[in-house]
């Protein structure tokens, strides 16, 4: 492993241009989402494709916030129910934005219970995601929602259009770290070239190494516009790499270091996927900066467990382009990169904050919706 050494990070890394890159990814997709409106050749505005997904993610939310009503906060385990709730309040705000006022302002116990998640044909089975009927009651309850509800929003993942499969991306991967957080250690399944989504702490073992990778064949030739989203992330995984050698070095032997250890690995092994699917496309892969500068400095282990938060931090702006920017497959391996990095993030003690991956003043206008939710508490 790496130590500190004169090189610098972030400066000129992709990490440090997160920011950048998704205020271009949204400002890029302008009249692709749902937020633009589509006109047939005689000028009548067409249906949004957008729409049947938008209420499938918006009762699902719904039948969440029931199901949340029902539980006592007691029961939560340590859990901090009233702000999970709140985040899937601010979450079914993001998703209604896009839906007919009637549809948008729904939100009755009934039409939760009936149309939970709504996951189309194909879809991962279990229990409906968000629904109370078929799930255990308490804190776990609320764990097997969350993950089945999350698992339901990736698989409206493909055809939905670049900035709602972002925003469906980041609410799977924050209802994923909701789950962890009600007590849920079963990671969401992920394609099987991308590392696991399970937290350090709860599977030391499931370094992020890939038993097997897919070949670049095995998926459509990205676009364009995906390889200079994957040229950015393997930019952002270089860096990555780079400062989960300084976070170990800096961490006491231990489990601590060993988590350290599992995060290297799994972006090495990250970085390494995205530079061999970018050769098959015939790209030439981003090489690693000649230099890395640390956001701020790192003497001992509480400051090394910082940068390692900051860097999966930052990692969701560059995995939400990345969702955004591609299809099929390769849209999947960002949306599971995606929750890593909100996983890994919080598990480092840092806050991947509202809709992790959405632009921050998109993500914020979600959060400061005021409106009640309808679900009774």
């Amino acid at each position: 492993m790496q130590s500190p050494s004169r090189r610098t990070f972030l400066a000129t890394g992709a990490l440090a241009a997160a920011g950048l890159l998704t205020a271009c990814t949204a400002g890029s997709g302008a009249g692709s989402g749902a937020g633009g409106k589509a006109h047939d050749r005689a000028g009548a505005p067409e249906t949004d494709p957008d729409l049947p997904l938008r209420t499938r993610a918006v009762a699902g939310a719904d039948a969440l916030l029931v199901q949340y009503a029902a539980v006592p906060a007691a029961a939560g385990g340590g859990a901090p129910l009233d702000q999970l709730r709140t985040e899937v309040t601010a979450e079914r705000a993001a998703l209604a934005a896009g839906l007919p006022g009637s549809a948008a302002a729904s939100g009755s116990p009934s039409a939760a219970a009936s149309g939970a998640s709504g996951s189309p044909s194909g879809s991962p089975s279990g229990p409906p995601g968000g629904s109370p009927s078929g799930s255990p009651g308490g804190a776990a309850g609320l764990a097997a929602a969350e993950r089945s509800t999350a698992m339901a929003r990736l698989a409206d993942l493909s055809t939905a259009s670049p900035e709602l499969a972002r925003l469906l991306a980041a609410v799977a991967a924050a209802g994923a770290l909701r789950a962890v957080r009600l007590g849920d250690r079963t990671p969401l399944p992920a394609p099987a070239d991308q590392p696991s989504t399970a937290p350090a702490s709860a599977a030391p073992s499931a370094s992020g190494t890939p038993g097997a990778t897919a070949s670049p064949g095995a998926t459509d030739a990205p676009s364009a516009t995906a390889v200079t989203a994957l040229q950015e992330a393997l930019a952002a995984e270089h860096a990555a790499v780079y400062a989960f050698g300084v976070v170990g070095a800096k961490l006491p032997p231990g489990p601590g270091r060993d988590d350290a250890r599992s995060c290297y690995a799994a972006h090495q092994a990250r970085r390494d996927a995205w530079d061999r699917l970018l050769t098959g496309a015939g790209a030439t892969p981003t090489a690693a900066a000649p230099g890395y500068r640390l956001p701020f400095p790192v003497p001992d282990a509480t400051a090394a467990g910082r940068l390692a938060a900051e860097v999966e931090q930052r990692l969701t702006a560059v995995y939400g382009d990345l969702v955004a920017a591609t299809a099929g497959d390769l849209r999947a391996r960002a949306a599971a990169a995606l929750s890593t990095a909100v996983l890994q993030c919080a598990h480092w003690g840092g806050t991947p904050g509202p809709l992790p991956g959405v632009p921050a003043g998109t993500a914020a206008a979600a959060t400061a919706t005021d409106k009640p939710s309808t679900a009774p508490r």
